[in-house]
């Protein structure tokens, strides 16, 4: 999966899937792991409302591609865990998303 950063928005990207299909995404946040060696980049569907439950996903990415970098998939449970403890310390610091 690649990213296409939209130039007019920094917090939204575009997203094209393995047959061209484009979605639009706003970043929730990214950060960075020195245990695991990776930047992570963490996404929800752009066409959300804000009181919707939304499905965020989370990719590894090298900030230094630019605007198509490739995003990775995250394979390793320990790699997960990790992700969705600093996500839940994101959401109850941060009430949600605003």
């Amino acid at each position: 999966m690649s990213q296409n950063q939209d130039r007019k928005d920094s917090d939204v990207i575009t997203l094209v899937d393995d047959e061209g299909n484009e979605t639009l995404f706003n970043i929730l946040f990214t950060f960075d792991s020195e245990d695991f060696g990776h930047s992570y980049i963490l996404l929800y569907p752009a066409d959300a409302a804000a009181d919707d439950e939304v499905d965020i996903q989370a990719y590894i990415f090298n900030p230094e591609d630019g605007d198509n970098g490739e995003l990775q998939l995250i394979e390793s449970d320990d790699e997960w865990d990790m992700v969705e403890q600093v996500l839940n310390t994101f959401l109850a610091d941060d009430g949600g998303m605003q």
